[in-house]
């Protein structure tokens, strides 16, 4: 299957992958999700590439009012 639709959404600090994997895995398991292989420490954004416009749809509901910058790796 192909990753047609995106969205880039605001993340900063160390350990972007991690922490937004591990953040994904916990609220939205059901959707499947490609990610780059890295993202630059100065990165400010982190661009999620998503499967249907129903899983995007889906990721920005669960992103409102999440706060993903500058946390610490669990």
């Amino acid at each position: 299957m192909r990753f047609r639709y995106s969205h880039t959404l605001p993340i900063s600090g160390p350990n972007k992958l991690p922490r937004f994997k591990q953040w994904a895995a916990e609220n939205i398991p059901e959707v499947a999700l490609s990610l780059p292989p890295q993202v630059p420490v100065k990165s400010t954004a982190l661009t999620v590439r998503l499967r249907s416009v129903e899983d995007r749809a889906t990721l920005m509901a669960k992103l409102e009012g999440v706060d993903l910058d500058n946390r610490k790796a669990g």
